[in-house]
């Protein structure tokens, strides 16, 4: 169940993502003078789309939902939106209960655009593709079978739904609004309780349904569509909203400043590039999540006091009625176009209150790290012994991956602390039953670059381009329920980390841009795996087009099955990955074409592949492509060039000579 809210909380965010072209046409209609025609043209494009988040909620999740990403499902959304909300409209609902349209309960007046109704749809749309996608009806029918055949299911169900609404919407409804009620008697303390949640429900994905009862209009707040209609109470409007952008543009990163602070010598390097990439997304977009989960698993007591000054700033902005809104998230984009909204009230105040919450995050970060020892980004021990590990029993014929496996496989718990055995590029992805039974020492000695422990349950093991193998290899063990046995000897075993075998000492490799687009220090990529090298040293670039070339003269070593990612060994026998986007190995190959094979040649400007880059930005995902040598102990020296952030593919980007 909280597999699904999770990924339901993510499909919310497709359409929420549409939100900031509404923000960009009412915020630049105001900004204009109310008389001119232009100015009222783009407010008028904005509030239509402000007007559609119900039927967008309903496509985004039957998008976003179904295990396809399949414009059926979308298609079916659509379908499953329309039948309740035309079949009940007042003036149907009065000729099915034979009464004058005047004595239908006013609820009915509400259910054209009301999210829950497109929620609904959308989670019925998405459950109907999967089940029926693939259905062969009978020749006479067969026009109908398979995808053709969803939206029809979507408009049956929908209709039998439709059914139920009929009786029990005023009800529902009455409810949705006496909990919305209930919070806005509240005043401040309920903008600032409702602040302290959403950011409690982050690791969990639920924030997103925190947000639909008091952003949109679920329980008839409506927070952001009020806010850019200029709809309401002036000072009132946009109490949901303003208390955020004191906290993303001000306060967290003031916090990372103090992570940084507080970070081991010899990591502040690392740490400055996670943190200021993390900051400036939160400044800038509002986006939190670089600078929240770098946190908040490793100090999760700080990511608790981090919660209740986003509670504390939410109230606060509430109680002196200083308001601004977003449709995205609260940064400085957001928060320039929401000045000259009328509704506004004393909106630069926001910004005075954001240097409070910096000097509060700052010194309340910096406080408690000290005080509690907390491990944040960069405290982490330099060295993590266990005397006591455990092993599997090995066999002559056993290869690295299989010896790498049992020391993972040993590490974790065994065959029955193991739920799902799943990998991407360079990762595990383990779902466990009990990740305290997790000795990590065991796990490191198996040669993995980092391990990231997520909950109770989850957990990351960064192994690197070779994880399918590994991975096949875990499986193999967890079939065959293989034992786990104490060590014979409690000597400390040190981590290896995979080195080439043909590496030739005292040659220089080029590397070139992969691409045209903007060069991106790999510190700077917002995943922590690549920023804190993790797989080696490198770069990035953001493309600014889908084609993507070779960046080094080599032979192609690995094409990886989902498409995202291909393997290069130069010459001079460095390992090097090209990495299509960040976390895309979700995406299941659909954004990419590659055009290359195992065991040809290429040099550097030849194709690799081409890239959807709408199609990574559509779902959800960072287009960034990052250029790793994942065989880097035993590389010696990398110069990088001097160049313009902008960059052509045939741009020499940095030199690499082996020690």
């Amino acid at each position: 169940m909280k597999t699904y809210l999770q990924r339901m909380g993510r499909s919310l965010q497709l359409p929420v993502a549409v939100l900031p072209a509404a923000a960009l046409l009412v915020g630049i209609g105001h900004w204009m003078p109310a008389n001119w025609a232009l100015a009222q043209f783009l407010q008028a494009g904005g509030t239509a789309i402000l007007g559609q988040l119900a039927l967008l909620f309903a496509v985004g999740l039957a998008l976003g939902i179904a295990k396809e990403k399949d414009g059926a499902s979308a298609l079916a959304g659509v379908v499953a939106y329309i039948v309740p909300v035309g079949v009940l409209a007042p003036a149907n609902v009065a000729l099915l209960k034979g009464i004058s349209v005047k004595n239908v309960d006013p609820a009915f007046n509400a259910i054209s655009g009301n999210v829950f109704i497109g929620i609904i749809a959308g989670l019925t749309a998405a459950a109907l593709y999967d089940r029926f996608h693939e259905t062969k009806l009978p020749m006479a029918l067969l026009f109908f079978s398979g995808k053709r055949l969803v939206p029809i299911m979507a408009s049956l169900v929908m209709l039998l739904f439709t059914v139920i609404l009929l009786f029990v919407w005023p009800t529902l409804y009455n409810a949705l609004i006496s909990f919305g009620k209930f919070f806005v008697q509240l005043g401040p303390w309920g903008a600032g309780l409702f602040g302290f949640f959403n950011r409690l429900l982050i690791p969990t994905g639920l924030h997103q349904a925190l947000n639909q009862v008091f952003e949109f209009n679920i329980a008839g707040i409506n927070d952001i569509g009020n806010f850019w209609a200029n709809k309401g109470t002036r000072g009132i409007t946009g109490m949901y909203l303003a208390g955020y952008f004191p906290v993303m543009m001000f306060g967290l990163p003031a916090g990372a400043l103090a992570i940084y602070q507080n970070a081991l010598p010899e990591r502040k390097k690392a740490t400055a590039g996670l943190m200021m990439a993390g900051a400036f997304a939160s400044f800038f977009t509002g986006v939190t999540e670089p600078l929240e989960f770098s946190f908040m698993f490793v100090a999760w007591p700080l990511y608790v006091i981090h919660a209740v000054f986003t509670g504390l700033s939410m109230a606060f902005a509430a109680f002196m009625h200083w308001t601004a809104g977003f449709t995205f998230s609260a940064g400085l984009v957001d928060y320039v176009l929401s000045l000259h909204m009328p509704i506004a009230n004393h909106p630069l105040m926001l910004l005075a209150q954001g240097v409070v919450m910096a000097f509060i995050y700052y010194f309340g970060f910096n406080f408690a790290i000290k005080k509690f020892n907390l491990m944040t980004p960069g405290r982490e021990p330099l060295e993590t012994t266990n005397d006591d590990s455990v092993a599997v029993e090995t066999f002559d014929d056993d290869d690295k991956y299989m010896i790498a496996a049992k020391k993972v496989y040993a590490g974790i718990g065994g065959h029955d602390n193991i739920k799902v055995i799943d990998n991407c590029t360079t990762r595990l992805r383990l779902q466990l039953f009990d990740t305290d039974k997790v000795d990590q020492a065991t796990v490191k000695s198996s040669g993995a670059a980092g391990i990231n422990i997520l909950d109770k349950n989850n957990i990351q093991i960064v192994i690197g381009t070779e994880v399918q193998f590994v991975a096949g290899a875990l499986n193999k063990l967890y079939k065959e329920n293989a034992a786990v046995t104490a060590a014979t000897s409690t000597k400390k075993e040190e981590p290896t980390a995979p080195v080439a075998d043909n590496i030739k000492s005292g040659e220089t490799d080029i590397f070139y841009s992969i691409g045209n687009g903007e060069l991106e220090d790999i510190e700077n990529v917002s995943d922590p795996t690549f920023a804190q090298k993790m797989l080696g040293d490198g770069y990035a670039v953001i493309p600014t087009d889908g084609k993507i070339v070779a960046p080094v003269d080599g032979e192609i070593s690995t094409v990886f099955p989902t498409k995202h990612a291909i393997g290069i060994t130069t010459p001079n026998g460095l390992e090097v990955l090209v990495h299509m986007g960040i976390d895309t190995v979700q995406l299941k190959g659909e954004p990419f074409n590659v055009l290359v094979t195992e065991g040809q040649k290429v040099v550097h400007g030849d194709a690799l592949a081409d890239m959807n880059l709408a199609k990574v930005e559509e779902a959800g995902k960072k287009t960034d492509v990052m250029v790793i040598i994942t065989n880097m102990p035993v590389v010696g020296y990398m110069k990088y060039q001097t160049l313009d952030r902008k960059i052509d593919s045939d741009d020499e980007v940095v030199k690499v000579t082996i020690k």
